[in-house]
């Protein structure tokens, strides 16, 4: 069937519009250029007179003129721009507070006990040499005592190795990270040595950071990414106010539905918990938003053409 052109009232405003139909679908609508309300228009699908009141004018009550729902999908979409720049955008200023406590001098304390199979119990091993290296490529060592435990104190903040080896034992390289916004497991380590030798050492990483550089880097390059997150919505929630623009609102949904990819590409998660728990939060309603506008686009017909 080929398209046709018909004339529309509005019923919010009563301002008439011009619009084309296509074929398909039977049932679509029309944005009112006076008021955006949404117009429904039906496609004729069989040649005029199609039922019996239009053969007998006046046979039939006129139908109630069709009211316009009160909640309205511009609103809802904008409502939920907000909230995906307001959370965006304080997470941000979060991850730079945090970057910047977590480069500021401290001390931590670094211990455990070294110790050794013996049947099925873990023995204490005495004598062994347990090396702390730090950022800053300095080195402290300290040999077990008879209860195997040793005991570093006046860490400075960044990623720490403990390098532990004993006679007769493979060697073992644990990495892990102090800071006071992310404490990776520090004390109380417990440290079990394998007979072996130096040539079949092993390594075990407690941390996904190796050095205070590229943690506060993460955090920073996660706040930028937020950053923006926060400005394509806010952006697009203004925009969503003023005008009907369901193409805005699907990016700006879109990136809000994107953010907890930020916090894992990162590996922030384990850092900041909480963080992970609001990002939740943001990626919901962003696609809530993306979904909200998708369904509306694909619903809606093009806007209607100048008199």
């Amino acid at each position: 069937m080929a398209a046709s052109t018909v004339f529309l009232r509005c019923p919010a405003c009563g301002g008439e519009l011009r619009v084309t139909l296509a074929a398909q679908p039977p049932a679509q609508w029309f944005p009112c250029p006076h008021c955006h309300a949404p117009v429904p228009a039906v496609v004729p699908r069989d040649p005029p007179p199609l039922y019996s009141w239009e053969v007998l004018p006046g046979l039939y009550p006129a139908l109630p003129r069709p009211r316009v729902p009160r909640w309205r999908i511009r609103k809802a979409a904008a409502a939920a721009l907000v909230v995906v720049a307001v959370l965006a955008a304080s997470f941000a200023a979060i991850l730079v507070y945090d970057a910047w406590d977590a480069a500021q001098p401290a001390a931590f304390t670094v211990d455990g006990s070294v110790g050794h199979q013996v049947g099925n119990v873990v023995e204490p091993l005495p004598g062994a040499r347990v090396v702390l290296a730090n950022d800053a490529n300095r080195s402290t060592t300290v040999i077990t005592g008879f209860d195997g435990s040793f005991s570093f104190t006046n860490v400075p903040p960044g990623g720490v190795t403990l390098n532990v080896s004993a006679t007769g034992y493979s060697p073992l390289s644990i990495t892990t990270f102090v800071s006071s916004v992310y404490l990776a497991p520090a004390t109380g380590l417990q440290v079990v040595l394998s007979p072996g030798n130096a040539d079949n050492g092993s390594s075990v990483a407690l941390a996904p950071f190796p050095d205070l550089e590229q943690f506060v880097a993460s955090m920073g390059s996660a706040a930028v990414l937020l950053g923006l997150i926060a400005i394509v919505a806010g952006v697009t929630a203004i925009v969503t106010m003023r005008e009907d623009r369901p193409a805005l609102g699907v990016v700006g949904g879109a990136a809000g539905a994107l953010s907890p990819l930020v916090l894992f590409y990162l590996a922030l998660p384990a850092v900041v918990p909480f963080l992970l728990e609001g990002c939740a939060v943001i990626s919901a309603a962003g696609a809530f938003t993306l979904c909200l506008r998708v369904v509306q686009m694909s619903q809606t017909g093009p806007a209607p053409g100048p008199d």
